[in-house]
């Protein structure tokens, strides 16, 4: 109340977003398996999906086809979409993003059907995720996970003192003796001679 309100000079200038911004979804169709889940939880049913199977040939001969879903269509209605972020949040393999993009405006409303090539299009303007929090408790599947690379890392460190020490064991010995260990009492030129004095 002490400070006059500023008034953002709107298209001159972009506003300022706040980080969490809603914007529109955006698909990475690379990561979407056609599931449906995003599309049976949608409460607006705003989500159009169509798909096909394929066959694909053994990994292995001898192994079995494999079936997989492939993407033919998917589209949001943005007229009917209420921004909830069900979609986004019951999505299994991370195929939609929340976009801060909002410039996509309309003369007619039909075309704010959006097919997958547009949202694709907007997966490039989602922001990075923000930062772990340093002071937070580490998660169980990252402490088992780091410890289990802890063990294996000094396994094989103790792996390596062992191969060396092995190495070296050999290496002393195929060294040849010196002159000390080879010179014994009776080496050559440093016989007693009877009748001769040391």
């Amino acid at each position: 109340m002490t400070k006059r309100s500023v008034t953002q000079q709107y298209p001159d200038a972009q506003p300022d977003l706040a980080p969490r911004t809603r914007g529109v979804i955006a698909l990475f169709e690379e990561n979407c398996t056609v599931c449906m889940l995003c599309a049976r939880e949608c409460p607006d049913w705003c989500i159009y999906i169509d798909s096909h199977k394929e066959t694909m040939p053994p990994a292995v001969p001898g192994g079995r086809e494999r079936s997989r879903n492939v993407l033919d269509r998917f589209a949001i209605d943005f007229a009917l979409c209420m921004y909830c972020g069900i979609c986004v949040e019951v999505c299994p393999f991370d195929a939609l993003f929340w976009s801060p993009e909002f410039e996509y405006a309309e003369t007619d409303i039909l075309e704010l059907t959006h097919e997958r090539d547009r949202l694709r299009e907007w997966m490039w303007t989602v922001p990075e995720p923000p930062a772990l929090d340093p002071a937070a408790e580490e998660p169980k599947e990252a402490a088992a996970a780091r410890k289990a690379a802890d063990k294996l890392a000094a396994q094989q460190e103790a792996e390596r003192e062992q191969q060396a020490e092995r190495e070296r064991q050999a290496e002393r010995e195929q060294r040849p003796a010196g002159p000390e260990e080879q010179a014994g009492p009776d080496q050559p030129g440093q016989r007693d001679v009877p009748g001769e004095e040391s």
